[in-house]
């Protein structure tokens, strides 16, 4: 994605893109950064910038919308949505013909063109086959975010601005684990810390006020809380975190950050990462930058839990998010949330 990145910014920009993967926010930032590189003022973009949408269109009509000349540049960028579900002709000897027309497209792109593919996730099995298995020196991959801390470290650095440790724990505990969320929510926080930071560094306080989250009642009192394998005040907590978030916003938060916490003790759990410099522990443990701090309170962490706790917590924490998507039934979030406490410390 970097080296993409910086060929854009420095104008090598290809004939063809084939965008695919969950994150669209991404998708929809680089496609805006080709819009940028190709065309010399907003005007010329807005005048000859095309969005087609692939349910509409058989590959055949791609190539004849791309192939068509633009009006008043000497480039055109056309944008096909969904190209996953591009459309189909009714006979097999139809589709076979635009298949090889879009085949022939590709290995001789029109110079006027700017053709980005905008697709959401595809099977593996089905990218080897047509008409993705021919964009293959086309294709960038934008799969979910698994680091969402260092996708939002550096994602702050980029503004200029550094999460303070605690700050990065807050907001990566309570955002949800998406481009489009982390990276609206940084610029919200930039904003409000701008008028009081000099430094531009991002405090646990500028997280908390920002997002919302209770000073008092929070995952980090919450982890203490299970530290000291305190059901009543794990409970009490929990009661408060959803009552201030809404009940399944609530859990939903509790569940993603217990489910880290038992997963880095589990990790912990295992001799050959226990004998890992701090550095090392940090990232087996997905703790990227200045999380390596929290090392230490994770080791002290597994003298109360051992590893057959950690395993028996994950599954627990499994079937309370299945329930919470709605694979499994339960009667209300308040009976999840304590039926959970109770598998976890009872």
């Amino acid at each position: 994605m970097d080296a993409l990145k910086k060929n854009i910014i420095a104008g090598t920009i290809s004939p063809v893109y084939l965008f695919y993967g969950p994150e669209s926010y991404l998708k929809e930032e680089f496609t805006d950064m080709i819009k940028t590189a190709v065309f010399p003022s907003e005007s010329d973009a807005a005048c000859n910038t095309r969005i087609l949408y692939a349910p509409d269109h058989t590959l055949g009509e791609l190539v004849s919308k791309a192939s068509e000349y633009p009006m008043f540049t000497q480039k055109q960028l056309v944008i096909v949505r969904q190209f996953e579900k591009i459309k189909k002709p009714p006979t097999r000897e139809q589709q076979k013909e635009h298949e090889e027309k879009f085949s022939r497209y590709l290995s001789s792109p029109a110079e006027f063109t700017v053709l980005v593919l905008d697709a959401d996730q595809i099977d593996k099995k089905e990218i080897e086959k047509s008409p993705f298995s021919g964009l293959k020196k086309y294709r960038h991959d934008f799969p979910a975010i698994k680091a969402p801390d260092l996708f939002a470290s550096n994602r702050a650095k980029a503004f200029g601005w550094t999460f303070e440790p605690d700050a990065l724990k807050a907001f990566t505990a309570y955002i949800q684990p998406s481009a489009r969320e982390i990276c609206q929510e940084i610029e919200k926080i930039i904003m409000y810390a701008s008028a009081r930071s000099q430094d531009k560094r991002i405090t646990a306080p500028d997280v908390y006020d920002s997002v919302g989250i209770s000073r008092t009642y929070n995952v980090f009192e919450l982890e203490k809380a299970f530290a000291e394998r305190n059901l009543r005040l794990c409970s009490g907590i929990s009661l408060m975190i959803m009552e201030q978030e809404g009940q399944k916003e609530g859990l939903g938060s509790i569940v993603r950050f217990l489910t880290t916490f038992y997963i880095r003790l589990w990790k912990l759990s295992l001799p050959e990462v226990r004998q890992l410099p701090p550095a090392e522990i940090a990232k087996t443990l997905g703790m990227y930058g200045k999380q390596e701090y929290f090392v230490k309170n994770y080791l002290s962490y597994t003298r109360s839990f051992s590893i057959q706790d950690a395993e028996y917590a994950i599954s627990a924490l499994r079937e309370t998010d299945a329930a919470l998507k709605g694979i499994l039934p339960y009667p209300d979030e308040k009976y999840l949330l304590l039926r959970l406490m109770q598998k976890l410390l009872g």
